[in-house]
């Protein structure tokens, strides 16, 4: 829930920074977007103070770090391109792993467990992080430090949408209302009031023509839509039932009362 504070943090500190002018129509709709995340992710909570911190200290530097990409790219001075942005900062961010990894990763990992890995694995890892690089630092210079931070808001949207799809993964009511507000969010801050308007009152005389033309399909369509709806409404956002506890011996019990009876 607090991770899903970044575009808030992002937005904020781009104004702090004089990255971006204020706007608060910008806030409220980004706003909007976080709480709807934040009302998915609700669930038990077991409050710890130095998580707490880190996590906020955490979101911070990120937020910091995509705006100063983000002027770094900008900037008509420097005139940078993903792969010479990439030049400057991808050896300051290994000499810092580097040297956190020399206190809590090499004294505990050995080179038969690289090997166990496979180094083929790794090098193929590394190249799906050079790519991740490359593609937000081109992101951030076609659009801007926010759009990256919702882009992964939607991230999350498609990865519950697929997961219900191809795995049937039960999601809560909660959850989906959760996920369609920031989605609805997404939307509107790419789109705006007014394009929304015109393509509502243009969806609305296309579907009343396709009704005078093909009033039987029509109908079709919204009872299937209907079936669909109900369907995932009362089985795909049902939570699957797990017991608390192993049946097992008091149905033995049960077959053994049954068959000693008869």
């Amino acid at each position: 829930m607090l991770k899903a504070t970044t575009p808030v943090a992002v937005l904020l500190s781009s104004w702090v920074m004089g990255i971006a002018a204020p706007n608060m129509k910008v806030l409220m709709n980004v706003s909007a977007i976080v709480v709807g995340v934040m009302i998915a992710s609700f669930g038990e909570i077991k409050f710890v103070w130095i998580g707490f911190l880190y996590q906020i200290g955490g979101v911070m530097f990120e937020a910091i770090r995509l705006n100063l990409v983000q002027a770094l790219l900008s900037s008509a001075e420097y005139k940078m391109d993903p792969l010479v942005s990439l030049y400057y900062f991808a050896p300051v961010c290994a000499v810092m792993n580097g040297l956190v990894a020399l206190f809590w990763e090499v004294p505990k990992v050995s080179m038969a467990e690289v090997y166990n890995v496979g180094l083929f694995t790794f090098f193929l890892n590394g190249m799906c992080a050079f790519g991740l690089n490359i593609s937000v630092v081109f992101l951030i210079g076609k659009t801007s430090s926010l759009v990256m931070t919702l882009c992964g808001v939607l991230k999350d949207v498609l990865l519950v949408g697929a997961s219900m799809l191809i795995w049937g993964t039960p999601i809560s009511g909660l959850q989906a209302f959760g996920y369609s507000i920031a989605l609805g969010g997404m939307v509107y801050y790419k789109l705006g009031y007014d394009a929304l308007k015109g393509y509502a009152s243009e969806a609305g005389r296309q579907w009343a023509e396709f009704g005078v033309a093909r009033p039987a399909t029509r109908k079709i369509v919204v009872g299937v839509a209907a079936v669909l709806f109900v369907f995932l409404l009362f089985g795909g956002l049902a939570p699957a039932y797990v017991p608390d506890y192993d049946p097992t011996p008091y149905l033995s019990e049960a077959a053994n009362k049954i068959s000693g009876g008869s």
